[in-house]
């Protein structure tokens, strides 16, 4: 929670500084805030690494200039020409999603699209035809603006936190029988002796054969005699 008020602020002075300074050109003064806003966030959510959030971001918002470069070419300037535009930016952004297997989050695409169409409508609708000119200037200022807000945003954010430690299962604490198959550890009870592996050679003894008794005398009988 701190960290999250201590990057606000943050960015709250810089914006003041490179706006008041004019840092980054008269001309850049209208997307100071908006570059470093969308730069901040880029850097606070923690949704996948800062390489593909910040590739992400810088992908749509090439994909959004060179919507403006079909608009200005190839479509007319109505209702239909600017539809067309903003399906094919979009498209192309789910594409870039999909072929990256969301290593470039969407929603980055997106925040760069976004941010072009911020920073750059207002300067097309004044005079389309000088498009490759003044384009440039407002993409590239928008660009380096998010650059700062993203680095405030990774130094001065949060820090993402630990992944939690395995539980520990039956499966961790099986100890391997040194001749025999794994054995889970179980306690024996008192007075039972252990059971023999099967592995273990058994010699059976024959049960010792009974005496016979002695045999009785033989006596005469005295008829005989």
């Amino acid at each position: 929670m701190k960290r999250y008020i201590l990057a606000g602020l943050a960015l709250a002075v810089l914006t003041a500084a490179v706006t008041g300074l004019t840092l980054l050109g008269a001309d850049a003064q209208g997307v100071v805030l908006l570059g470093l806003a969308l730069g901040g966030a880029l850097g606070l959510v923690p949704d996948g690494s800062v390489a593909g959030r910040a590739g992400g971001f810088v992908l749509g918002a090439v994909l959004a200039w060179a919507g403006y470069l079909l608009r200005a070419g190839a479509l007319p300037d109505t209702a239909a020409g600017r539809a067309v535009a903003a399906f094919v930016v979009l498209a192309l952004c789910t594409a870039a999603f999909a072929v990256s297997r969301g290593r470039l989050p969407l929603w980055s695409l997106l925040l760069g699209a976004v941010g072009v169409v911020g920073a750059y409508e207002a300067v097309y609708a004044t005079d389309p035809s000088a498009v490759t000119s003044t384009s440039v200037e407002s993409v590239s200022s928008l660009l380096l603006a998010s650059a700062l807000g993203l680095l405030v945003g990774v130094l001065v954010g949060p820090r993402p936190a630990a992944a939690p430690a395995a539980r520990h299962t039956d499966a961790a604490t099986d100890v391997a029988a040194p001749d025999g198959p794994s054995q889970r550890g179980t306690s024996v009870p008192a007075g039972r002796a252990q059971p023999v592996p099967s592995s273990s050679p058994v010699t059976l003894h024959p049960a010792p054969t009974p005496a016979a008794p002695p045999a009785a005398p033989l006596t005469r009988d005295p008829q005989e005699a």
